[in-house]
């Protein structure tokens, strides 16, 4: 038996290194000679090819985005690519509905430039912009979070929505032999256009956290581009069901911030989910808020409290929280940001409270 799993491990091991080499090899040896992207009919690149459209365009200072960085592992860098792809790959086919595949919705990180290629991206995406930041302060939020503040240094200002996300580069260190790029919500006030605040969450040998939490320090300069995404407060006056879990925090904070600039009206109830009292921050702020935004409220649940918390509030999941306090959410409206389970628990719950699909909006990471 001994044997036998020594051959498997021996075998997976030579198929790892054969698949690196081949990775290795596509990457440094593979060289089509130019081609051409045209993009929307209009605007044409004349680019080298072998590499990915997603790092392509990346480097003609085209960003599409990407939270897991280009390993085809987050579905997000979707393009509508009308020639020149060649066949789907089973590395696409999760990530895109039978509608997206027959409308030629195509990952960007997964299509190789080999020919001339003729696609489709957003126009907001031309505005997309790569800067220069300076971190200015790391405060430890809780055990595993760290709240990064950034000065932009070059442009000096960034104009965002509240609710959408950038992605900073991480450059080579131990984990890395080559920049990666990672998304991240931003969590301050788009009002304050010169800095801004990322909430980032500790994952054991994340490439992008453990640089964080570990490397990065005050003073050191980061790269990052964007602003990105679709998630964010709408225009109507329906009442507001927010609910997230850990560094889901982001969005929903920026989005409350600007709310209490602008003595926005609505009702708004936040729901946040963590385990015990030292997974929970920002509370203060939060009660402040709640003194700011007359119709606001601040909902915490803890589903493992600890003796030393002396805990008083919600217990239980997230969605026992929002079940016991929404009987009726057909006229509201529900953000959500956190881990796709949360939020798939999320969608059943408010379903049953009767809340249209198209007044839920969200934000999934893993």
């Amino acid at each position: 038996m001994t044997s036998i799993l020594i051959a498997v491990s021996v075998i997976c091991a030579i198929n790892t290194a054969f698949a690196i080499l081949l990775l290795i090899a596509e990457a440094l040896i593979v060289d089509t000679g130019e081609c051409r992207i045209v993009i929307n009919g209009e605007k044409e690149l004349a680019v080298n090819g072998g590499r990915s459209l997603l790092a392509t365009l990346k480097d003609e200072q085209i960003f599409i985005p990407s939270a897991c960085g280009g390993r085809g592992s987050c579905g997000l860098c979707k393009v509508t690519v009308l020639e020149g792809a060649g066949p789907l790959l089973p590395t696409e086919t999760p990530w895109l509905t039978p509608e997206e595949q027959k409308g030629q919705i195509r990952l960007a990180c997964q299509v190789k430039v080999r020919r001339d290629l003729r696609i489709k991206i957003p126009d907001e995406l031309f505005n997309v912009r790569q800067y220069c930041t300076q971190v200015e302060d790391i405060t430890d939020l809780t055990h595993d979070i760290k709240q990064i503040t950034l000065k932009l240094l070059e442009p000096p200002e960034i104009a965002f929505k509240a609710g959408q996300f950038i992605q900073i580069e991480v450059p080579p260190y131990a984990l890395t032999d080559e920049p990666v790029y990672r998304a991240y919500s931003i969590s301050s006030d788009p009002a304050e256009k010169d800095h801004m605040e990322l909430e980032i969450r500790y994952v054991p040998n994340g490439i992008c956290t453990t640089y964080v939490h570990k490397h990065l320090k005050p003073g050191d300069k980061v790269t990052l581009n964007g602003p990105y995404g679709e998630f964010g407060l709408s225009a109507s006056d329906s009442e507001l069901i927010c609910i997230a879990g850990g560094s889901g925090m982001a969005p929903i904070k920026s989005i409350l911030l600007e709310m209490a600039r602008t003595g926005n009206p609505r009702r708004c109830r936040y729901f946040f989910g963590a385990r015990s009292g030292r997974d929970l921050f920002l509370n203060d702020l939060m009660r402040s808020l709640e003194q700011k935004l007359p119709n606001f409220s601040f909902i915490p649940t803890l589903s493992s409290p600890q003796p030393e918390d002396r805990w008083e509030g919600e217990i239980g999941k997230v969605t026992d929280a929002v079940g016991r306090h929404v009987k009726d959410a057909s006229r509201a409206e529900a953000y959500l940001c956190g881990s796709p389970l949360m939020i798939d628990a999320c969608i059943k719950l408010l379903r049953e409270k009767d809340m249209p699909e198209d007044k839920i909006f969200y934000d999934k990471f893993a």
